[in-house]
């Protein structure tokens, strides 16, 4: 698997909270939800993103963007417009006073807005996630805080689709939902990274490279694998300077180093999920036994597997995956 379905496959939306908001100006909405990562979609109209720091970004019609949660944020018809709703963790809308407001602006199937019966001047699909996994960190860490992919840039026909499916109600509708969110946010960080300005991460130009690539594959696929230079070099046919030499070149660190990271990442993430005990973890990651493990794992996360496992989980919280 290369390096940005692996990174994606652990971002995979699940329940993605998503809404098709038809808005009527004046209207200016805070966000401050704490989302790892949240998507908009501009389906008429146009709007701004004003960030906390940085300068203001206008959509029009047919433009995405991407905006980590990190800090809150502000969406607007205009940048001078002041917010009337602020939007919660778990897309929970209220006005400044403190009134729930989902019903008052509810407009029907996945539909919110203060359009009411009026046609809005601005109509757009907002999509956020609560909590990025752990492999996921080293994507949000390679993006910006606000990302925005132009019309002429995004794929019109999956974000065409999503705007279509958003308002049915039919069997099976919220996995529908999930896997077109995932499609139109993988093209739009594909296309993201695929500028010629430098801004890719250093793993996304190494999966590219005929060597480099076939090892991340390999380590990404078989984490669990008792890998060792030699191993790795003789899989792609070099010799253990070479692969070396080229793996460090392009993804900062040695073939090692990575691996190792990569192990507890992946490790933190089983954690979470809460299926397999710490020893199963450890097994399957790579380490002969738990103590070993353990140890590996506080070092990289601060804390033991278990106390890691029972803690409470920050909103928008990932631990950042160096490279």
């Amino acid at each position: 698997m290369d390096t940005l379905s692996t990174v994606m496959d652990g971002h995979r939306a699940r329940g993605a909270s998503l809404l098709r908001c038809e808005m009527a100006a004046p209207w200016a909405l805070r966000i401050e939800d704490e989302a790892a990562l949240g998507l908009v979609v501009m389906v008429s109209g146009s709007a701004h993103v004003v960030p906390a720091h940085g300068a203001p970004m206008r959509l029009d019609e047919g433009d995405l963007a991407l905006v980590k949660g990190t800090h809150p944020w502000v969406f607007a018809d205009a940048v001078a417009t002041q917010p009337s709703v602020v939007i919660g963790a778990g897309n929970v809308c209220r006005s400044l006073t403190g009134e729930h407001l989902a019903l008052s602006l509810g407009l029907g199937t996945r539909t919110w807005g203060n359009a009411g019966d009026r046609p809005g001047d601005t109509t757009f699909l907002t999509a956020s996630w609560e909590l990025a996994s752990q492999v996921t960190g080293r994507l949000l860490d390679a993006l910006p805080d606000v990302v925005v992919i132009p019309a002429d840039e995004a794929d019109p026909t999956l974000a065409g689709l999503l705007a279509r499916e958003v308002q049915r109600d039919l069997p099976g509708q919220d996995v529908v939902l999930d896997r077109l969110v995932d499609l139109v946010l993988i093209g739009a960080v594909r296309q993201w990274f695929s500028r010629a300005d430098g801004s890719a991460p250093s793993w996304w130009s190494a999966g590219s490279d005929p060597l480099v690539g076939r090892v991340l594959a390999l380590l990404h696929d078989e984490p669990g694998h008792p890998w060792t230079l030699d191993l790795l070099a003789a899989h792609v046919h070099v010799s253990r300077a070479t692969l070396s030499r080229r793996f460090t070149e392009l993804v900062g660190q040695s073939p090692m180093a990575y691996l190792t990271q990569w192990r507890l990442a992946r490790a933190a993430d089983l954690l979470r999920e809460g299926g397999l005990g710490v020893e199963q973890v450890a097994h399957t990651v790579g380490y002969a036994n738990a103590f070993a493990f353990s140890a590996a794992f506080k070092r990289a996360h601060g804390s033991s597997p278990r106390a890691f496992r029972s803690a409470p989980v920050p909103p928008g919280a990932s631990t950042p995956v160096p490279g």
